[in-house]
């Protein structure tokens, strides 16, 4: 009897450990989880200086307008100057550039991992190009497509492809060789060791790759926009330095930090969701 007594209680801690998360709190110490509001901290401060310096004139408003004047030339930009256009150009343009970069970055650093012959091939090449700046590239493929839409991508792919590439691959040389002797001891098939231990143990590296890609990818349009082109915000960026609009050119500053901050946080929660298996040390 006293055996069935001590089996019954264990399998009730099992089940009690089973069904409590180990975040879970207890019902009495439940309340009303409000919303951490740390991160805006910084920004509300900067808001106030802002404001201060603009309304005591320590800054001359040719240089550092007060926010409502930001505010009204947003609301004229978008209104009368066609901002959503040059925005959506903008979007369209690193979406692409990613989807492009990215995807060929993948595809030939997994190539590049599973194959010590396919490396040996494409790294002296691809060494040599990654040193050369995106930028400077630009000259010339302006030179080759133009400066439609095709030349900054093309230039903002360039860029996006290297650290996805470089990541994919150390991510794929950095499996633990237990892992794959376990495999083998398992008698997996090549395939189902590239599926079920080697990617998903390369997930981390290239999801943070991927991450550092998309922000770098919304950077660079920038760049390439106010060097060459008509539309977009970095378009709209130069035009506003050239004519002294600096109400307009903080709006398109505003706009770019939050779309940035926006794309982060998207593949921050993506990178979590992919790799919601992984528990690490959370600060």
């Amino acid at each position: 009897m006293s055996h069935t007594s001590d089996t019954i209680e264990a399998a009730a801690v099992e089940a009690a450990t089973v069904d409590l998360p180990a975040h879970a709190e207890a019902p009495g110490r439940r309340g009303l989880q409000l919303p951490n509001l740390t991160g805006f901290i910084l920004p509300f401060i900067i808001l106030i200086l802002w404001q201060t310096a603009a309304t005591y004139k320590w800054i001359d408003p040719v240089f550092l307008p007060a926010p409502l004047t930001v505010v009204t030339a947003f609301w004229k930009m978008l209104t009368k100057q066609k901002l959503a256009f040059d925005f959506l150009a903008s979007i369209n343009i690193v979406g692409q550039a990613f989807i492009y970069g990215s995807a060929a970055a993948l595809l030939l650093g997994i190539a590049a991992g599973l194959s010590r012959k396919v490396e040996e091939f494409f790294g002296p090449t691809f060494d040599t190009i990654r040193h050369i700046p995106g930028i400077a590239w630009l000259p010339l493929i302006v030179l080759w497509l133009g400066i439609g839409a095709p030349a900054k991508i093309l230039v903002i792919a360039k860029s996006v492809f290297f650290p996805v590439f470089l990541n994919t691959l150390q991510g794929i040389r950095n499996v633990e060789k237990n892992y794959i002797e376990l495999a083998k001891v398992l008698t997996l098939t090549r395939w189902q060791l590239i599926r079920k231990v080697i990617l998903p143990a390369a997930m981390p590296s290239i999801m943070v790759s991927l991450r550092y890609a998309a922000g770098l990818a919304w950077a660079l349009v920038v760049v390439a926009e106010g060097l060459s082109g008509l539309e977009g915000l970095g378009f709209l960026i130069f035009r506003a330095q050239g004519l002294l609009l600096t109400d307009q050119l903080l709006v398109c500053m505003v706009i770019i930090g939050l779309v940035g901050f926006a794309i982060d946080r998207s593949m921050f929660l993506a990178q979590k969701r992919v790799l919601k298996w992984k528990q690490g040390y959370d600060g």
